[in-house]
């Protein structure tokens, strides 16, 4: 390493302090249209400026910007869409991902970070008793009437790796079903699955829309209700928990998985769709980070390793856990069998 580089520098302090920024422009662009404004045509300013119905000197700008972040590029005075912008910012794509922007930018989750430091402090969050965890949180419906199109290569890539029997009718149980992108993946692979979704009453009228859209409505039930406490049916041949056990501690991760393994029938497995950092729990970034959002948004929710999985199956009763990362996603699938 030479001198240069190894000197200290400012840079990564004012690039971090002001991170808003680039999220804020990324966020300006989603709702001004721009991405979907260049769309497949590389543009001016003051091309893009009048589809966006938008004075240019904004239009200028926010452009310049976001082809230093990597979401344009720019030949003289036109600018145009990289090839992941096009496939996830143009409204028209059928991975439009723009619509996270709502949940990801709602009060109840941004102001969890307004005073991390108290929240850290006082050993529980600063703004509300259980976070993202409460009953009924209104963040979860527009979870899932906004993520369901960012979940389809994790949901693909999970249902690649469930196995069921096609000479009989199976049955699958996606615990907090949300948008339903993971039972419907698996449901849409196995004919003959029933997939039973659960969630909270208001979720589960988006779930059931977007299981209507995939043609499985014959194939669809519904269970209403805290997946601690409610009554989880049984005879389930596999038990799909997307992104679900991060949000507690491991006592309670194990108490839920013994209900899990209950439910299921003798060889069934339990999916477990997760961010899993490596054991150092700084790697990979987008793994380990994952443990930020917990601590500011959750009472005692965390990002687990694999380890720490195996012992939370083992304990409620599974053997055989094995560990599947879903390229090109950050997530993983952790699997046991009954």
């Amino acid at each position: 390493m030479s001198e240069i580089s190894s000197a200290p520098s400012p840079q990564l302090f004012f690039e971090t302090i002001n991170a808003f920024q680039k999220s804020a422009a990324l966020k300006a662009a989603i709702d001004l249209g721009l991405f979907t404004a260049i769309g497949s045509t590389p543009a001016t300013a003051a091309e893009v400026a009048t589809l966006c119905q938008c004075p240019e000197r904004g239009i200028r700008i926010l452009a310049d910007n976001l082809t230093i972040l990597g979401f344009l590029t720019k030949e003289g005075e036109c600018y145009a869409l990289t090839p992941s912008s096009a496939v996830f910012l143009v409204q028209s794509s059928p991975a439009y991902m723009g619509a996270a922007v709502n949940f990801m930018f709602a009060p109840g989750l941004t102001e969890a970070f307004d005073d991390l430091a108290s929240t850290i402090r006082r050993g529980r969050l600063h703004t509300t008793e259980e976070g993202t965890t409460a009953a009924d949180h209104p963040a979860w419906v527009e979870f899932a009437r906004a993520m369901g199109p960012m979940m389809a290569p994790t949901s693909q890539g999970a249902a690649e790796l469930v196995r069921l029997d096609a000479s009989r009718d199976t049955r699958v149980l996606d615990i907090s079903a949300s948008h339903g992108a993971y039972g419907i993946a698996v449901a849409l692979k196995n004919p003959r699955a029933h997939l039973v979704a659960l969630d909270w009453e208001a979720v589960l009228a988006v779930t059931e829309e977007n299981a209507q859209a995939a043609g499985i409505a014959d194939r669809f039930s519904k269970i209403v209700g805290d997946a601690f406490t409610v009554d989880l049916g049984s005879d389930y041949d596999v038990v799909l928990v997307p992104n679900f056990l991060h949000h507690f501690n491991i006592e309670d991760c194990t108490r839920f998985l013994k209900r899990a393994h209950a439910a299921l029938r003798p060889g069934g497995k339990v999916v477990i769709v997760e961010f899993v950092p490596n054991a150092d729990r700084v790697s990979p970034p987008p793994a380990a980070s994952f443990s930020l959002v917990m601590l500011g948004t959750t009472p005692e929710g965390d990002a687990y390793t694999f380890a720490e999985y195996q012992q939370m199956l083992t304990a409620a009763g599974f053997r055989d856990a094995e560990f599947h990362p879903l390229p090109p996603t950050a997530q993983s699938a952790v699997i046991a069998v009954a």
